[in-house]
């Protein structure tokens, strides 16, 4: 067990980095976490953990398997963690293989078309898991799966489900070759009720809070989707509107 009390060390910097900076963490191929619970998640779901900090005043459940593993005092915790409120338990893991497939082999997946909030991301992922769908696919201008803010409102659920960052030129061909249909949270001509769509077996797509879905995304829809609400709401939050859609996907199963 090594101790460190600088905040300058290198390892205490390359933490911070990662934390910080999404280049470098597809540069390392490493991403930063940060809490106890979503340690032992790791740990659970076997995913393959670098190194740890934790807090001298913290005692961990549990000694993960890992490369290096160090004690540092509550004021480096809190320098290098880019958490408000750090839980006292920093750690890094390798970044999943993520090569995309020639096919899904699941039978439902979330589709993210310029989601930009972190938590909104690791919400839509934490939802999912809970639904049973088998991953998450990441258009472009969406959030990072592996930021600190998106792993940590995961809680968990990034090491559990498949993530995919993609185009749209690669969405829609691996879709089609997996016999997925697109269905689309939109208003058009062909928009039905959710509550009678058959998701047993899809793609949904959920765009951003201010613009929804991009119109290249909207218009390879194979059905648009409509959440029935009150007429003085005009919207859902994204996560929100992830989350009714998933739930009654899988409620009807």
């Amino acid at each position: 067990m090594e101790r460190i009390t600088a905040r300058t060390n290198p390892l205490m910097q390359h933490m911070k980095k990662l934390g910080s900076d999404g280049a470098y963490r597809r540069e390392t191929g490493l991403f930063l976490c940060d809490s106890p619970k979503l340690l032992g998640e790791a740990v659970r779901w076997g995913a393959e953990i670098v190194e740890v900090a934790f807090s001298e005043d913290m005692t961990l459940d549990a000694l993960p398997k890992c490369e290096r593993m160090v004690q540092i005092p509550r004021d480096v915790m809190a320098s290098i963690s880019p958490m408000k409120t750090p839980q006292g338990a920093l750690f890094t893991c390798r970044l999943p293989h993520s090569a995309l497939p020639e096919k899904l082999t699941g039978r439902r997946y979330v589709v993210l078309d310029g989601v930009q909030d972190p938590g909104n991301v690791g919400t839509i992922l934490r939802t999912l898991d809970a639904f049973d769908f088998d991953g998450l696919l990441l258009l472009e201008g969406c959030a990072d799966p592996w930021s600190v803010k998106t792993t940590r409102a995961s809680m968990g659920a990034v090491f559990r489900r498949d993530i995919y960052t993609l185009t749209a030129a690669e969405l829609f061909p691996m879709l089609q070759r997996s016999g997925l249909p697109l269905y689309g949270t939109a208003l058009r001509e062909d928009t039905v009720d959710a509550r009678e769509a058959d998701l047993s077996r899809c793609a949904i797509a959920i765009g951003s809070e201010g613009r929804g879905l991009s119109e290249g995304v909207l218009a390879r829809c194979d059905k648009t989707l409509k959440i029935p609400m009150s007429d003085r709401c005009e919207s859902l939050n994204a996560a929100v509107a992830a989350a009714v859609l998933l739930w009654e996907s899988f409620r009807s199963e």
